[in-house]
C-alpha cells in the first residue's frame, strides 16, 4: 500500500533516516541498573522542559499515564477526570486493575474541565464510608474531543481549585507538544500547573515508541519500582531514547505543518477551520463506517468514531502535497 495517505493516526509516523541513524549510534548501558546514558539524557531532558525534579522512560503512554495517577491515587481512592478522557476510555481499565482505585467523570463537549462540575463532584475524606477524592485528571491536547486545547487560563484555575481542596492534578499531555506549538505557552508553564504528567514522543514527534512521567524525585522513584513490577524495566534502551531525543531537537516546531494542514482537510470535510485547534479533525458523517470504507478505497486511511463521526489526524509521515491529495478525496466523497 505505498501509495496509500493514512491519516488514521499521528502513532502511525516511521522514524526518519536522521532519526534511525541516532539511534543506531546511541550510547547504551542497562537502563534496570539506571546506567543507560542516552535515557538519563532523555530523561534529565524532559524533566527540565517542564519544570519538574525528574523523568521516566516508559514505553508506552498508558503505562506512563498508570505510573503517574498511581503517584497520587491509591487502593479504594478516585481520580476524577473528563467523561472521554483517554484514561477512562482508551486504557483497557488498566488503572482499576493495577492501582485498585476508583473514576468518576464530568462532561465538556471540548474535554476541557468544567470547575463547577468538578467541585460538585469533588469528595473530602469522610472517614471510612465514603471514597476520597485524591487527584484530578485533565488531558491537554484533548484527543477524542478533536486534538482541543485546555488554555493555560482555565489550568490555573483547576490548580487554584485543587490546591483550596487539597487535591492533586495530573495532566495526560500526550499531545501537550501540540499545545505548545499552538498557543506558544512554554512547556513549562504547562508543567508548573501540574503535580505528575505524562509525555508521548510516539505521537507528533514522530518516535518510534516511547513516553515519560514527570513530576518530583519522589514520584519518580516510586514509579521506577512500579515499571519493573510491571514487567517494563528495559535494558539498552538508549536506542530508543536517542529517537526521542532527535525529535525533540528537530520535530517540535514543525507541529505547525500538522496544523495547518488539519486545516485543510477540515475545510474540504464541510468544517469550520477555525474549530480545528491542532492536528486532529472530527467530522460528523452519518454513515462514517461507509464513509471510511470508500475514502480507504481511494487510498486515504481515516477513522470512524462510533456510527457518525469520522477522525482524521495530521502527522511527519503526511506532508503538504498529500494533504491537498487526501482533501481532493475526501471531498469528491
Amino acid at each position: 500500500m505505498a501509495d496509500v495517505i493514512d491519516l488514521r493516526s499521528d502513532t502511525v509516523t516511521r522514524p526518519t533516516e536522521a532519526m534511525r541513524a541516532a539511534m543506531a549510534c546511541a550510547e547504551v548501558g542497562d537502563d534496570v541498573y539506571g546506567e543507560d546514558p542516552t535515557a538519563r539524557l532523555l530523561e534529565e531532558r524532559i524533566a527540565e522542559l517542564f519544570g519538574h525534579e525528574a523523568a521516566l522512560f516508559t514505553p508506552t503512554g498508558s503505562l506512563a499515564n498508570v505510573l503517574a495517577v498511581r503517584t497520587l491515587v491509591g487502593v479504594g481512592e478516585e481520580v476524577l477526570c473528563e467523561s472521554s478522557a483517554h484514561v477512562a476510555r482508551a486504557e483497557l481499565g488498566a488503572h482499576a486493575a493495577i492501582t485498585g482505585l476508583t473514576m468518576r467523570t464530568w462532561t465538556h463537549p471540548a474535554g476541557r474541565p468544567d470547575l463547577e462540575a468538578i467541585a460538585s463532584l469533588f469528595a473530602p475524606d469522610l472517614g471510612p464510608f465514603f471514597v476520597p477524592t485524591r487527584a484530578i485528571a485533565v488531558e491537554n491536547t484533548h484527543n477524542f474531543a478533536g486534538g482541543t486545547i485546555t488554555p493555560i487560563e482555565e489550568l490555573r484555575a483547576l490548580r487554584a481549585y485543587a490546591d483550596s481542596v487539597g487535591c492533586a492534578l495530573h495532566l495526560d499531555g500526550a499531545r501537550i507538544w501540540n499545545a505548545h506549538v499552538a498557543t506558544g505557552v512554554p512547556l513549562a508553564e504547562w508543567g508548573a500547573q501540574v503535580d505528575v504528567l505524562a509525555v508521548c514522543l510516539s505521537k507528533g514527534l514522530g518516535a518510534p515508541i516511547g513516553s515519560l512521567v514527570v513530576g518530583s524525585q519522589a514520584a519518580i522513584d516510586e514509579s521506577r519500582v512500579w515499571r519493573k513490577r510491571l514487567g517494563a524495566g528495559m535494558r539498552q534502551v538508549g536506542v530508543l531514547a536517542a529517537a526521542g531525543l532527535h525529535a525533540l531537537d528537530h520535530h517540535v516546531d514543525r507541529l505547525a505543518d500538522d496544523h495547518a494542514n488539519a486545516h485543510l482537510l477540515a475545510e474540504a470535510l464541510g468544517v469550520d477551520p477555525a474549530g480545528v485547534a491542532t492536528n486532529i479533525v472530527v467530522a460528523s458523517r452519518p454513515d462514517a463506517a461507509s464513509y471510511v470504507a470508500r475514502a480507504r478505497e481511494e487510498g486515504v486511511l481515516i477513522s470512524a468514531l462510533g456510527t457518525n463521526r469520522v477522525r482524521l489526524v495530521t502527522h511527519l509521515d503526511v506532508d503538504r502535497a498529500a494533504t491537498e491529495h487526501a482533501a481532493a478525496v475526501l471531498a469528491s466523497l
